[in-house]
This record gives C-alpha cells, sequence and structure tokens, in this order.
C-alpha cells in the first residue's frame, strides 16, 4: 500500500505579523517529494501558520491518493501535540483549525510525529519563500521555488529520526556553526535563513525545547528548584519539583525567517535571589511572548514540485536585514537599490540622526520578590521594601552621575513609579505614567508561589506552561496579549522621544520582551536572560526601524 509523508511548517515575522506556511508531500517508500505547497496568508500568528501548513500538506496527499496512510511530520510541538490528543485545544483560533484538519481523513489513517528542526528544512523553507513574496506584494511561484535544492544533504525519510531532544545544545551549536559558514559563501549557494543561525544561537546556551508540563512525550524535562524563574531578582518563584513544557510560539515576534523551532517553557532556572511574578514566564524570568491568534487569509498557489531554472535570489539574506514588529503592516515591494544596501552593521545608511534611547530600569524589591510570588499588574500592587528603596536611591545617583537621560516614563504600578520617584527627585525631571508598560496580569494567581498554583489549578498551570495563548486561572493576561501590549507601547515611544534618551521604568517581562525585539530572537531568548532587581539595560531604536541592544541587566550601581 502507498504511503505519504507530510512534512508541514508555518511562520510569522511579528507574531502577529507577515506569515506563510510550506508543506511538502513525499512518498514513504521512496523518499521522492511529490508535492510542494506554500502561501502567503496576510497578518497571522506562527500557530495559525503551521495549522494552514498541515492542511495544505493534508489536502495535497489526499489529492494524491485518499486510501493513502499518512505520516505528518512537524517540528511543533503545539499541533503535534494537539493533533495527537494529548494536548488541549483552549484557544479560539487553533480549535477550528484542528477540527477541519482531523476531518481531512478518517479516524487512525493520520499519525503525527514530532522531529528537529533540522530535518524539516524543506517545508521551513518554503514557508519563507512564501513571506518573501508576500514582502514583495506577489503570491508564491513554485517555478522560482528554490526550498528543494537548498536543502543539504537530502536523507531518507526513513532514516530522518530525532537526533536528540528538542532545543539539544549540540544540534543547536551545529546549525550555528553551519549558518555562519554558509553566510561566507557567495554567489549561487543559498544562505540559512536568520531564523536558524538565531535558534542555534539559542539553543547552544540551553535547551530550546522540552516536553510538554503534563501529558506531552519525548523532550528533556526541567527539574529541581525552578519551573518557574530564577534570575537574581526576576519577579518569579522557583518551586520545587519538576515541570517542562513547550511554549511552541517559535518566531513570536521578529525573528526573520519566520519559520522555526519551538519554544522553552519548562527549562530549569537557577535558584536567584529575588522572585515575585513580575518576571512573568513560563520557567525563567522572562516573557514567552507567543502568537496572538489572530489570521487573515491571503492568495497562494500549490503545483507538484518542479525543478526551478532560476539562480538562488536573496530572498534570506534580505529576511535576515529585516526586523519585522508585531505592529508590521502589510508587505510591499521592494526595489534592487533598496535590498542592495544593508540595514544594520558597518554598511548601514548614515546620517539617520540621533537614536531613540531606552535606559530601562527594572523597579527594586517588593516584600513579595524574596517570598518568590506572583505578582503581576493584578493583584495587591505592592510598593518597594526597605531593601527596594535603598535599591532605588543608588540607582537614581549613579543616573544622576551619568547625567544622560532627559525623560522619565514608568509603568503605573506602585513599586516601579516609587523607583522612578526616587530617580526623578536626583535628576530633577517629571515622571510620566504609560499603563503600557505595566506588568502581566496574572489573575487568580497573584500573591501565589509556584508550588501552591501547581496544586490548586494544575490543569491551567500546563496549559499556561506550555502555550503563550493561555490565561492564568481567573482571566489573567496570556504573554501573547502581554506582548502585544508592550509592542505597541514600544512604538508609541519611540515616535514621542525620538532622538532623546528615556528612562522607562517598567518590570522583568516588559524589559525582556523589548531586548528580544530588538534583537529580532526567538522567544527562548528570553529565557537566557538574567534581569535583576533595579537593573540597568539600554536599547537605541534608529530611524530606519532597527534597533541596538546596548547594556544588560547591569547591577554595578549595587555593588560597593
Amino acid at each position: 500500500m502507498r504511503e505519504f509523508i507530510v512534512e508541514a511548517d508555518g511562520g510569522s515575522r511579528g507574531n502577529p505579523g507577515p506569515a506563510g506556511y510550506g508543506s511538502v508531500v513525499i512518498d514513504a517508500a521512496t523518499g521522492e517529494t511529490l508535492v510542494e505547497r506554500a502561501e502567503y496568508i496576510g497578518i497571522a500568528t506562527n500557530n495559525v501558520a503551521e495549522y494552514r501548513g498541515l492542511l495544505a500538506g493534508l489536502r495535497a496527499a489526499r489529492e494524491l491518493d485518499p486510501t493513502a496512510p499518512v505520516r505528518v511530520r512537524m517540528d511543533s510541538k503545539l499541533v503535534v501535540e494537539q493533533m495527537s490528543g494529548r494536548w488541549k485545544i483552549k484557544h479560539p483560533d487553533m480549535k477550528p483549525l484542528a477540527m477541519e484538519a482531523a476531518r481531512i481523513y478518517p479516524p487512525g489513517q493520520v499519525t503525527y510525529e514530532w522531529i528537529p528542526r533540522e530535518h524539516n528544512k524543506h517545508a521551513d523553507r518554503l514557508a519563507n519563500e512564501a513571506m518573501d513574496a508576500g514582502k514583495r506584494g506577489e503570491q508564491w511561484d513554485a517555478g522560482a521555488s528554490m526550498a528543494a535544492l537548498t536543502v543539504a544533504s537530502p536523507v531518507s525519510p526513513a532514516s530522518r529520526e530525532p537526533s536528540g531532544p528538542p532545543g539539544d545544545a549540540t544540534v543547536g551549536a551545529a546549525k550555528a556553526r553551519e549558518a555562519l559558514a554558509k553566510g561566507r559563501v557567495g554567489g549561487a549557494q543559498a544562505s540559512t535563513p536568520a531564523g536558524e543561525a538565531t535558534m542555534g544561537t539559542a539553543a547552544a546556551g540551553g535547551p530550546a525545547d522540552s516536553a510538554p508540563a503534563a501529558g506531552g512525550s519525548g523532550g528533556t524535562s526541567a527539574s529541581g528548584a525552578a519551573a518557574y524563574t530564577a534570575s537574581a531578582g526576576a519577579d518569579v518563584g522557583a518551586a520545587a519539583g519538576s515541570a517542562s513544557a513547550d511554549s511552541l510560539a517559535r518566531s513570536a515576534d521578529p525573528q526573520p525567517s519566520g519559520a522555526g523551532g519551538d519554544t522553552v517553557a519548562g527549562a530549569q532556572r537557577d535558584g536567584g535571589a529575588a522572585g515575585e511574578a513580575d518576571a512573568a514566564t513560563a520557567t525563567g524570568t522572562g516573557t514567552g511572548a507567543g502568537d496572538s491568534g489572530a489570521t487573515a487569509s491571503g492568495s497562494g498557489s500549490g503545483t507538484v514540485a518542479t525543478t526551478p531554472a532560476t539562480t538562488t535570489s536573496d530572498a534570506d539574506r534580505r529576511a535576515a536585514r529585516t526586523l519585522a514588529s508585531p505592529s508590521s503592516a502589510a508587505p510591499s515591494s521592494t526595489s534592487a537599490s533598496e535590498r542592495a544596501q544593508p540595514s544594520v552593521g558597518w554598511g548601514a545608511a548614515p546620517d539617520l540622526g540621533a537614536p531613540a534611547t531606552f535606559v530601562l530600569l527594572r523597579h527594586g524589591e517588593t516584600p513579595l520578590t524574596p517570598e518568590k510570588r506572583f505578582s503581576g499588574s493584578g493583584g495587591s500592587d505592592p510598593a518597594l521594601s526597605a531593601v527596594g528603596r535603598e535599591q532605588a536611591e543608588r540607582v537614581a545617583a549613579a543616573l544622576a552621575r551619568r547625567g544622560t537621560v532627559q525623560h522619565i516614563v514608568a509603568s503605573p504600578l506602585a513599586r516601579t513609579r516609587e523607583t522612578a520617584g526616587a530617580v526623578a527627585a536626583r535628576l530633577g525631571l517629571e515622571v510620566t505614567v504609560d499603563d503600557g508598560l505595566r506588568e502581566t496580569d496574572f489573575g487568580a494567581w497573584e500573591g501565589l508561589t509556584f508550588g501552591e498554583v501547581r496544586e490548586r489549578h494544575p490543569e491551567d498551570l500546563t496549559a499556561w506552561l506550555a502555550d503563550p495563548e493561555a490565561e492564568p486561572t481567573g482571566g489573567g493576561e496570556s504573554f501573547a496579549a502581554t506582548a502585544v501590549r508592550i509592542a505597541a507601547a514600544r512604538d508609541k515611544l519611540v515616535a514621542a522621544y525620538a532622538g532623546r534618551t528615556v528612562l522607562l521604568v517598567t518590570h522583568v517581562t516588559p524589559i525582556k520582551t523589548l531586548v528580544r525585539l530588538a534583537l529580532g530572537a526567538p522567544p527562548e531568548s528570553l529565557f537566557r536572560m538574567e534581569l535583576s532587581a533595579a537593573s540597568l539595560s539600554v536599547v537605541a531604536y534608529y530611524a530606519d526601524g532597527n534597533a541596538s541592544v546596548r547594556l544588560l541587566n547591569d547591577t554595578s550601581h549595587l555593588r560597593g
């Protein structure tokens, strides 16, 4: 009996942002590519794009032979676990897509398998081609596709077994080395998409994926003192026991390559000194900003794979230079001269003027910090402790010595306003309050430790660890919603303070999200950042839309 393998992927440059998917139907016996499909779908989230890729692949396989069994292989833990029935589907945008996919074949005819991202490059590159086409205002052209040719060292489907758990550090480092090596080769050789280098680098520093907290299979579990927290000063508590999950929103925000790699949401964290839930992230002190679920339809095409006659385009290199924000508008065409001009680095266009420079100050400690309790924007709104007030005075003195801050903007919460007030008194400046800089609302979890939440709301916590769209018990704010809010606040403040240096006094989630957006890094990069109470970080925003991270987690002013 004939058997098909469907490999599918999707991505969003902004999450939500310009999105596309790619699907490949492969003959399981011969490894031959039978059908390629890709489509730019407009503004959508990463998860929506992944599901759209799955639907396209299943439909293409059914058109070839509706009686053939199908093995679906994807690097999205979310889609694989949800379609396998091991994870619940709670997000309203995901449910209809999953139901539609389940109706294409009779029950039992389709099986689902997770594979590492490096084994899903064909579909990944189709998705990137679709997004590149959408950026030019065009449809994906199967005849011009280079996806099949740029997949190095084709491997028989039967031999494509995962080389390690999701985010294996060795695999990640190898991907980074491969991307760097390919970047040195010119001419017609295809370059590795920027997202691979980014994902690989992150993975080299620690797991990029892990198994679901409950009900899942495979991956690397996170155990020990912290499933949620722990950098020195992270507003989130370490808890005894173990927890792990995929955050599953791979490209969230501006990952240039768009389609790649699941996000860690259960990585083990070091203990660390402080701990209220300001850090607000599944397993670290950052926020796992993911897909917001928004979707829009677009036009695309599918065809039997053919050998393209064109040479390798510079689409991947253009994508690597592009930092799309969550509020990216519909793509527009790009001229050849624009593509030839680097937008970052030494070759960037000169005379951009002074950037808007954000000095990012995390507030000082509160009484909840050492107790490692959730403390977002929906709880008791604690003031600074004695330790926190001392930290605020020290950072105020340090900023006064530097003498560069021209404006101060703070979150509306008491701990940030008090910290900002200490600095303002030293600098002789007024404090402007911006609601967009507030911390995530943790709903019914406010004031609880991670262990207490796990005991009282285990199912909600498991879902929250696995999906950035999930809300805390009692209608709190999802990390996806938090990310969209922070990006909007960033855009407004950059426009208002162009060429100025502004002190933003805020929380762990907003600061780490701003840094991640500036780097164009994937969500798991948030879990690799240390961010202490009363620490300083700096991001500069230029007139051409690019950003530069100049400082992260400086606590030198707190010592001595």
